[in-house]
């Protein structure tokens, strides 16, 4: 009867540890998914919070020349910090797989790519001259009343400008920040 007993309590000892390393495994395995889950929520959230910087724009229509240098600014940067070459534009913006941001203006004369080599190391002096440009192409308005008759004098108002960003569907990044002129 001895035996038995000694051999009921190690079958006894052996089953719970084996609840014990069955429930050490569970939680490993609970708390490495949910683990996996925050992190793929907090990296979401960057990502959202990057493209805040650049979907702000979308679909504005007043954007002026400043707006168009800061966005090419934040994209140079961010070309930078990437340590990206100078690339074209992709042909299919959705399907760009890399962190990679063009930015396009737009005029009715040409058609200018901003991003990271085609600005020179120094890059104010490039932005100094897209500025230049943007003030030289200022547009002259006259008020109006409410016939349609012009009110006093024309004056000239910078040029204004539409944006539409692109967000690559496979990195879920903005990848392409286009500013077409308005007026």
């Amino acid at each position: 009867m001895e035996n038995a007993s000694k051999a009921l309590l190690m079958a006894a000892g052996v089953l719970i540890g084996l609840l014990v390393i069955s429930l050490a495994v569970y939680l490993f395995v609970s708390f490495g998914t949910t683990s996996a889950d925050v992190h793929k929520q907090m990296e979401q959230q960057q990502i959202e919070q990057f493209n805040s910087q650049f979907t702000s724009y979308d679909g504005k229509e007043d954007i002026t020349i400043y707006d168009v240098v800061t966005v090419a600014n934040l994209a140079t940067e961010n070309n930078r910090y990437y340590e990206h070459n100078k690339k074209t534009i992709p042909q299919d913006p959705q399907t760009a797989t890399d962190t990679y941001i063009s930015v396009v203006l737009n005029n009715p004369t040409n058609t200018i790519e901003y991003g990271f080599n085609s600005l020179t190391s120094d890059s104010t002096n490039s932005y100094n001259q897209l500025i230049k440009d943007g003030l030289n192409s200022m547009v002259n308005v006259q008020d109006k009343d409410e016939n349609g008759q012009p009110i006093g004098k024309p004056y000239k108002v910078l040029s204004k400008y539409k944006c539409q960003v692109e967000i690559s569907q496979k990195t879920g990044r903005v990848c392409l920040v286009k500013f077409i002129k308005s007026n």
